[in-house]
């Protein structure tokens, strides 16, 4: 270690493995400078951000579900798709701001019940939550097509196109802003409310959280809840983004989202990781993705990045994991 044996400050190893995630950052941050000088323009560096802000969202609500240790949010991309595209219909240019907000809410509302039945069937049945999200993915993915009926649907209000696209005090772009605003106010929910510790307990030991009196399917069910609200709330954004709703958007989003909070420490076995990393895991994915885009490297390897980094994630959780229990 770097310090006193059986003191308080943290041997060089327990460092590393905190803060390994931000080095991970800075060190792939360098290596795309090296590669390629136009990384670090500003336009660019905004452009990344801009990316990363869109995944955060919904990175967000990975989060809360995959804290509670019963697995990932397979459902989180179409759940954008269905409320974005039921929203369209309320958010049009020439509708009041009052109809927007409407949409906003139906939005939200309708994210939160596909949360809702995920979080029931997967608390109360103990069915596996990979199955669970991916049958309701099926579902939901369809209802949108259904809903669309291969229409796309364009012209949305200032509001929606100021929330995805537009700029806050002239200079920073608005979906940086939600994101971050969204991710303070997930952090704080996590480490200073009950019901966001409690996300926490259940997920690092069920069998401790149920003796302690708590209902863990309560917490399973909020968890999902919060993870169906956000891509709901990423859905807006996204909207405002592309200025167009169509069943198609959001398709692969869940395995973006995968892989950002794997590789931002959120642990696959529950009860590990927080909001903050959630952005660390966002950043380096799309880092990676822009990087890519500067070298002219094929789109088709960057499904290959997204393995690679589900796996090294995967391997680092297992070594941490493996560490903490000897």
């Amino acid at each position: 270690g770097c310090c006193e044996k059986g003191g308080k400050v943290m041997k060089g190893k327990e460092f590393l493995m905190k803060y390994s995630r931000i080095l991970i950052l800075v060190l792939i941050m360098a290596g795309v400078s090296v590669a390629s000088p136009d990384f670090l323009k500003p336009s660019n560096l905004l452009n990344v951000a801009r990316q990363s802000s869109m995944l955060l969202i919904m990175s967000l609500g990975m989060t809360c579900a995959m804290l509670l240790g019963r697995g990932v949010d397979m459902s989180i991309g179409a759940t954008l798709s269905l409320t974005s595209c039921v929203a369209a219909g309320f958010l049009r240019s020439n509708d009041t701001v009052g109809s927007v907000l409407m949409g906003i809410v139906i939005a939200l509302v309708i994210g939160m019940f596909i949360g809702l039945i995920n979080g029931v069937l997967i608390s109360y049945l103990h069915l596996p939550a990979i199955l669970v999200t991916y049958g309701i993915r099926e579902i939901i993915r369809s209802v949108a097509f259904f809903y669309m009926d291969g229409d796309i649907i364009s012209g949305f209000h200032k509001i929606v196109m100021f929330m995805g696209s537009g700029f806050a005090f002239g200079a920073i772009p608005t979906q940086i802003i939600i994101a971050l605003v969204l991710t303070v106010a997930t952090a704080w929910m996590l480490k200073h409310t009950r019901m966001g510790r409690e996300l926490y307990v259940v997920g690092a030991n069920p069998s401790a959280a149920k003796f302690s009196g708590l209902k863990a399917e309560k917490s399973v069910i909020l968890g999902f809840v919060l993870s169906g609200a956000l891509a709901a709330l990423a859905g807006i954004v996204y909207l405002g983004r592309l200025g167009a709703a169509e069943a198609e958007i959001g398709n692969q989003f869940h395995f973006q989202c995968v892989s950002a909070v794997a590789i931002g420490g959120i642990s696959f076995a529950g009860g590990a990781g927080s909001a903050w990393g959630a952005v660390i895991g966002a950043l380096i994915l799309n880092i990676l993705i822009n990087g890519m885009n500067l070298l002219n490297i094929s789109s088709y390897w960057q499904g290959t990045v997204n393995g690679v980094i589900i796996i090294i994630a995967v391997l680092l959780d297992y070594v941490v994991r493996k560490k903490q229990t000897k």
